[in-house]
């Protein structure tokens, strides 16, 4: 061997070392970041380690692992399927159920389910395994989401992101209402330099925070400093039924494994004090105990809570306790709403004895839904919530305050700096009144118009550059707007990197920021709002209604004119094919006028190419840094749903009592009852309500109020009666058939 090529050969076996030990320090690094749960700081290693070493199978199913713990769905899904395509299980066999949950959470039904089949089948050797039953309830459980995505609310309200002053870039969990104190908890920092950071990091913890709510708004927050430990996380949270003891968890956290206690603080005239653990009893030694609510059941006072104690079926169960003269009872298992899977965030509605809670296992259309179970000595089987109340991400921490509705989410249109579904927002969802106008917009769900701005102001949906169908005359494509959006929002870091080319660090940070706050507030904000446009259009149609909606679309003047039309037609038709597709294809019998009810949705599109554009925009292909990447150029390339005309099939009654049942409990029998509804109106007339009442022991009277509702006062006099009494109030309305019921119960005593 010459002495040329012994030095090349040393030289090249120095390099080679040197890199494996880089690779080995990258993995090591990366593996601690995600050991302390700072995800989003272990992903940018595991990236840099794969560009290194791209064909390891360990590093993708790390990144796919950490991707998804970070709740980045997309990604983890991408990285799953390339692990089961080079593996095939033999390693790691969970990379296909994975992958399938990760489908599932996206949305993607179809291809979940058909993953999910083949995971199912691939764990069939062994009927005992925790994969295989998880496979089989998931393929179940995704068959009973495409045969329910339909028509799947339980409950037809909106739902809304509360502000700002609440929700941040990371993680807000809502808890309760007390008096007008909004108490919530979050995953902070107490200053943040970058006011875009995402926070994945130990050194941050969740505290509990408070907002006073004075005239429906939310004002600024504070934290509840009495109830935080700097190196403990402090939750959830429930007041005993007199208002006098606050339950709370304390947890300590292996990167974001949290080991939990529940704690209860005394609180008096606005102040804390005495904070104490709870015992044994319910702390079991050694277990994870979180999620405090406390309720009264038939007159006790009942501790729920989540627990991985002795006795759990598997993850976290919910429990029950009852409290007598400050102790409490041998916790009980709820029984059958419990799983293999983690079931928490339990909240009893003692109005209608249903007990809420979220579950990973049940039939859901996520990763946690929402479900209610009907108790009467036992829990019922679990009913899913349905949508909007869940979603494909994950649904929490369900708990109402008077008419209003709050659940905790991480589902797109939460807010965020870097991934979509990192970080769960606190939403609350109000009552949807129908309006009785025939044929304007105005009609449709006038909370969610009020709240959102969808329906009266137009819908503007953007486009990555010259798609759908790059180079292509045609005027139709087979692609969808989703498939577009998706398509865009996977290639946005290619247009952060090239508007900077070229310029000085200030200039390009300048254009990055600028692009970068673009795409979150019009063109992300733009699908969200497709979505829930798209979910009141279905209702409209359900309900039989012949709707028009009138697109208009947009090009940037770097291409022929002519191209510019063809193109513009193809973004328009990338909608209809949207709404063909979309929901399993519920809205396609509506475009072919096949609805059985009459239903019909048609499109009024004209395709304005470069038009209108701002002629300042660059057109130079030579620029493309401002004729493509820029904001400038962004802000053309989109369709308008300008406008839609409804024409209605019938008028909903106007009335609903948000409430129609009042109990009195025990009354004797010399008392009167005395009480009132509030019924609501969705019309803006004066209306001829009448009350129906054939028991001359009831007197009532109707007084409208100044906001579009009705005040129906009521005494009763139950001095001829004994025992368990159950009355009724029937209201109703000229020119319509159906009637609004209102009940009283009480025990009449001696």
């Amino acid at each position: 061997m010459s002495r040329l090529y012994l030095i090349f050969f040393l030289g090249l076996f120095s390099t080679q070392v040197s890199a494996q030990v880089k690779l080995k320090k990258l993995v090591d690094f990366a593996d601690e970041q995600y050991k302390n749960g700072d995800y989003y700081y272990a992903l940018e290693y595991y990236k840099q380690a794969l560009d290194r070493d791209s064909t390891s199978l360990e590093l993708m199913w790390k990144y796919a692992e950490t991707q998804r713990a970070y709740k980045n769905y997309v990604d983890a899904a991408d990285y799953y399927a390339r692990v089961y395509a080079r593996d095939e299980g033999a390693v790691y066999p969970e990379s296909i159920l994975y992958l399938a949950l990760m489908e599932k959470q996206m949305g993607a039904y179809k291809n979940a389910f058909s993953t999910m089949k083949l995971a199912k089948k691939n764990y069939s050797d062994d009927r005992t395994t925790y994969l295989y039953k998880k496979a089989t309830q998931e393929v179940e459980s995704i068959a009973w989401v495409l045969n329910n995505l339909r028509d799947s609310s339980a409950i037809d309200q909106a739902i809304i992101r509360l502000p700002e002053n609440i929700n941040s870039n990371n993680s807000e969990f809502g808890h309760t209402v007390h008096g007008n104190s909004f108490i919530f908890s979050s995953l902070r920092a107490d200053s943040i330099n970058d006011i875009n950071e995402e926070v994945y990091s130990k050194t941050y913890k969740t505290k509990l925070y408070t907002s006073e709510i004075k005239n429906g708004i939310f004002e600024e927050n504070k934290k509840i400093t009495s109830l935080e430990s700097k190196k403990l996380n402090s939750g959830n949270g429930s007041f005993s039924s007199d208002g006098k003891r606050f339950y709370f968890s304390m947890c300590s956290d292996i990167g974001y494994s949290y080991s939990c206690k529940i704690l209860v603080a005394n609180f008096e005239n606005g102040e804390w004090s005495t904070i104490d653990t709870l015992n044994e009893t319910i702390n079991e030694p050694g277990k994870n105990t979180t999620m405090p609510f406390i309720t009264k059941i038939s007159g006790k006072e009942m501790l729920f809570f989540a627990s991985d104690r002795e006795g759990t079926k598997g993850g976290m169960d919910i429990w029950m306790s009852a409290i007598k003269n400050g102790d409490f009872t041998k916790p009980i298992n709820c029984g059958k709403i419990n799983s293999l899977d983690n079931e928490l965030s339990p909240w009893f509605d003692s109005i209608t004895n249903r007990l809420y809670f979220s579950s990973s296992w049940h039939y859901g259309f996520g990763g946690q839904d929402i479900f209610y179970s009907e108790y009467d000595k036992d829990f019922s089987a679990p009913k899913n919530l349905g949508i909007p109340m869940n979603s494909p991400a994950n649904d929490q921490y369900f708990f109402k305050h008077n008419d209003t509705i709050y659940l905790s989410s991480n589902r797109i249109g939460s807010l965020y700096s870097k991934n979509p579904t990192c970080c769960s927002d606190i939403y609350a969802s109000f009552p949807i009144r129908k309006s009785t106008d025939n044929n304007i917009i105005d009609s449709l769900k006038q909370k969610e118009i009020e709240e959102n701005k969808v329906l009266n102001t137009p819908i503007r949906l953007y486009f990555k550059n010259d798609e759908p169908d790059a180079k292509s005359w045609a005027i139709f494509t087979s692609q969808n707007y989703e498939e577009t959006f998706n398509l865009y929002k996977k290639d946005f870091s290619t247009y952060l990197t090239k508007v900077g080319e070229s310029l000085g660090d200030t200039s390009a940070l300048s254009k990055q920021i600028e692009l970068q706050q673009f795409f979150k507030d019009e063109v992300e904000k733009g699908f969200e709002d497709l979505v829930i446009f798209k979910n009141v259009l279905l209702k409209e149609l359900n309900d039989g209604s012949k709707i028009i909606i009138h697109l208009k679309g947009f090009a940037s003047p770097l291409a022929k004119t002519n191209y510019n039309v063809a193109l513009t037609k193809r973004r328009v038709s990338s909608l209809v094919n949207y709404f063909n597709e979309c929901n399993e294809g519920v809205f396609k019998k509506y475009i072919d006028g096949q609805a059985i009810n009459g239903g019909k949705l048609s499109f009024s599109f004209a395709s304005f190419g470069e038009y209108v554009a701002n002629q300042e925009t660059s057109d130079d292909i030579l620029d493309q840094k401002n004729s493509v990447f820029s904001k400038e150029a962004a802000i053309e390339r989109k369709i308008e749903i300008e406008k839609i005309e409804v024409e209605k099939k019938n008028i909903t009654f106007p009335l609903f009592c948000q409430i129609p049942l009042v109990d009195f409990g025990e009354v004797k029998k010399e008392a009167l009852i005395t009480g009132s509804f509030i019924v609501e109106s969705t019309s803006n007339q004066d209306l001829e309500i009448a009350i129906i009442n054939e028991d001359s022991n009831f007197e009532c009277t109707i007084e409208k109020n100044q906001n579009n509702s009705y005040e129906v006062r009521f005494i009763f006099n139950p001095s001829e009666l004994e025992g368990l009494i159950y009355k009724s109030l029937i209201l109703s309305l000229k020119g319509f058939k159906e009637k609004l019921e209102l009940f009283i119960t009480a025990e009449i005593i001696p």
